[in-house]
């Protein structure tokens, strides 16, 4: 296609911070220079301050998640509006809803019709063949690509893997942690939204056996969630909350990160997950389940540890593995490594502008 002309309507469910949103923003950023305009389509809570600045228009839809029939039938009409009066050519949704409005509505026949899947899924076969069928596919990682192709028989399946700008600094330091690290401690953080996925019961759980070994240890969670009231109990139920410092949602996350030893990443299913990358691209290694994507990114004593998911007990094994290093520097050095070969935003940029340039 000739980029100059087109106008791409990105369309993700982002009610929260995450990901997804990240990447979006990072296309806006890639294609804003390069096609003749942006029009972003998502749920409340999206970053509107980042696309005010790219000058990129900004339209509010319900949570694609509500199948209610008032809201779907909200949501059909607001997407024809839109693809209509903004002379849309291309739409890349980031949402299996919003590929399946995309079909439902046949608004692949106006247009160029991409999507990026970025979780797997093991449910809805029928749905989701009906919904992708007529996209061009990126997934954004290899376990995800196995998905759609192993699950649902899909094909022609692009990998793209996630990335992150890199953190130009300067690094500002949080208080919380200087004070503790100041103090001989070690830093071991946990960065994700306080839900069932991210599985931070199990990172409390691996706590007691941490300090045994280490009690000079502090663990950081970084993120807001339904979770949180209930997380709280379990650290006071366990005898673990004067060990955790808990920072809130935050978005100043690859400067916290720089000022921690270690990052973990407990979830229970991923696509290709965002916080190694964030992790990596400020030279720190991360413990992480081996769920999905995440082997992609972490390589078992390389760049970090692999732990068994829902186990807190091998978790907390992996972190102290970690944490018995004589010298953690060929590690860090292998994280920062790994973030400049396959994970930098530069590597993203061009890999999406050669797919759409293809098609």
């Amino acid at each position: 296609m000739d980029l100059a002309e087109q106008n791409i309507l990105f369309i993700a469910r982002a009610p929260i911070h995450g990901g997804t949103e990240n990447v979006v923003l990072q296309l806006c950023e890639t294609f804003k220079p390069l096609v003749n305009k942006i029009i972003v389509c998502a749920g409340k809570g999206f970053d509107k301050g980042a696309l005010k600045e790219m000058q990129i228009k900004f339209y509010e839809i319900p949570d694609l998640a509500d199948k209610s029939p008032k809201t779907m039938l909200d949501i059909s009409f607001k997407l024809r509006q839109i693809v209509k009066s903004e002379n849309i050519t291309v739409i890349h949704t980031h949402h299996r809803m919003a590929a399946f409005y995309v079909t439902l509505l046949e608004l692949y026949k106006k247009c160029i019709f991409i999507n990026t899947s970025h979780n797997t899924f093991y449910d809805k076969t029928k749905f989701t063949r009906f919904s992708y069928n007529h996209a061009h596919l990126i997934a954004c990682g290899e376990k995800v690509k196995e998905n759609l192709t192993d699950e649902y028989g899909l094909k022609d399946v692009t990998v793209i893997h996630n990335a992150v700008k890199p953190f130009s600094g300067p690094v500002v330091l949080e208080p919380s942690l200087k004070k503790w690290h100041d103090l001989g401690y070690y830093l071991i953080g946990n960065v994700g939204r306080l839900t069932e996925q991210k599985g931070i019961k199990y990172f409390i759980g691996a706590m007691p056996e941490i300090l045994r070994k280490y009690p000079k240890t502090k663990f950081i969670i970084i993120g807001a969630g339904e979770l949180e009231q209930k997380l709280e109990q379990q650290a006071k139920d366990g005898g673990v909350w004067d060990a955790i410092v808990w920072l809130g949602f935050r978005n100043d996350i690859q400067n916290l990160m720089s000022q921690l030893d270690l990052v973990v990443l407990s979830s229970l299913w991923e696509g290709l997950p965002l916080t190694p990358i964030e992790a990596f691209s400020v030279g720190v290694p991360v413990v992480g389940t081996a769920v999905d994507g995440t082997p992609e990114e972490i390589r078992d004593g390389y760049n970090g540890y692999l732990a068994k998911p829902k186990d807190s007990k091998d978790l907390a094994e992996k972190i102290i593995t970690y944490l018995n290093q004589n010298t953690r520097k060929p590690l860090r050095d292998a994280a920062k490594k790994t973030y400049n070969k396959e994970f930098s935003f530069k590597v993203l940029k061009n890999s999406y502008v050669s797919f759409y340039e293809s098609i």
